[in-house]
């Protein structure tokens, strides 16, 4: 029978600490050197998303103007006014949609949640959808508002349905792909009685993109992300606990209703936004925690962080292969990444058949 090694032999982690006040986190440095490298990659896809176009920048030259080394060749205008803004958008966006991911999945001990495919998303579209057709006249800033209720109430359904049953782990997937297709079908019936112009917004809002996000939606979006993300990097230990069960995590002291309240809240409002933001970007959520996880490995401290710099490389990705790839023509960011997460989820669905 194979031992396990002594614990004095065992090679001990190195790890670095970080600490705000009364507040610290604890990291693996291999976990902050991938976080670093993940980091530089969606750097990397922002810098190729703003230099390609009819008017191409050098990388080169996108850097330099960014950081404010010069602008020799006249490229402001283009890179900070024209294309900087949407990138940074599909950046936040992706790595919002990466932590609410992770914190799902943490928070139901299930590897198929995420919030499309449970209808947190699709209640989140179908509000928003409501708002842009029903009441054309409203202002844009009330959409991340409309977009918050409808993922809470569809958070809350999801709940009263399938979770609060505590059935099988794929009971959850399933009563969430039927919320979807009730708001989905909504939605449809909504741009289908709705006036030409409102409902070819909303087709392509739902479509999932960032094209013509401008300053305006950047400025709109951060605050939410300043919000959420710490609150999702403080709640990290408890959601480690959290995973041991409930009964363990209240033998640790810990309110686990509460704690629960808020790592959903933080969870949905994170779907919320950004959906509100940029439409419908499906399985970012679901692939960007599980590409995190295998490179980090499952400690919360590591993985959010994580998850969010992945979530932004695929969505800035994603943005600039739709540009890149029948150009002039843009796909959006949504069609790419179903693409590429379709299958990504059919085969997580097969692993978890017996589940």
């Amino acid at each position: 029978m194979a031992r396990l090694a002594p614990i004095a032999s065992r090679p001990k982690a190195r790890e670095a600490t970080l600490r705000a006040g009364p507040v610290s986190l604890r990291l693996n440095l291999r976990s902050v050197l991938i976080i670093c490298v993940l980091s530089l990659a969606a750097f990397a896809g922002l810098v190729a998303n703003v230099g390609y176009g009819e008017y191409p920048v050098s990388p080169v030259e996108v850097v330099r103007t960014l950081v404010g080394l010069g602008d020799d060749g006249g490229h402001a205008f283009v890179v900070n006014s024209l294309r900087l803004p949407r990138a940074l958008v599909a950046v936040a966006v992706g790595a919002a949609l990466g932590v609410s991911g992770v914190i799902l999945q943490g928070l139901t001990r299930n590897d198929l949640a995420a919030p499309d495919i449970v209808g947190i998303n699709a209640g989140a579209s179908l509000a928003a959808v409501s708002l842009i057709v029903v009441a054309p006249a409203a202002s844009i800033v009330y959409l991340q508002p409309a977009a918050l209720a409808g993922a809470f109430l569809a958070a809350g359904l999801l709940y009263l349905l399938a979770w609060r049953r505590k059935g099988s782990p794929l009971r959850l997937v399933l009563v969430g792909i039927g919320l979807s297709a009730v708001a989905g079908a909504g939605a449809t019936l909504l741009i289908a009685v709705g006036e030409i112009e409102q409902a070819s917004v909303a087709l392509v809002w739902l479509a999932g993109s960032v094209y013509g996000r401008g300053w305006d939606d950047f400025y709109s979006f951060t605050p939410w992300l300043l919000v959420f993300f710490p609150l999702a990097l403080l709640l990290s230990r408890h959601l480690a606990a959290m995973n041991l069960g409930d009964n363990v995590a209240r033998a640790l002291g810990l309110p686990v209703e509460k704690v629960r309240g808020l790592l959903l809240l933080t969870s949905v409002g994170l779907a919320g936004t950004a959906v509100a933001t940029a439409g419908t970007i499906g399985f970012v959520a679901l692939m960007a925690p599980h590409i995190a996880r295998h490179l980090v490995g499952p400690a919360y401290g590591g993985l959010i962080p994580a998850a969010a710099a992945t979530g932004a490389t695929i969505v800035v990705g994603a943005d600039f292969v739709g540009r890149a790839l029948f150009a002039p023509v843009e796909l959006p960011a949504g069609i790419v990444t179903a693409v590429l997460g379709a299958p990504f989820f059919l085969y997580l669905l097969y692993r978890n058949r017996n589940g």
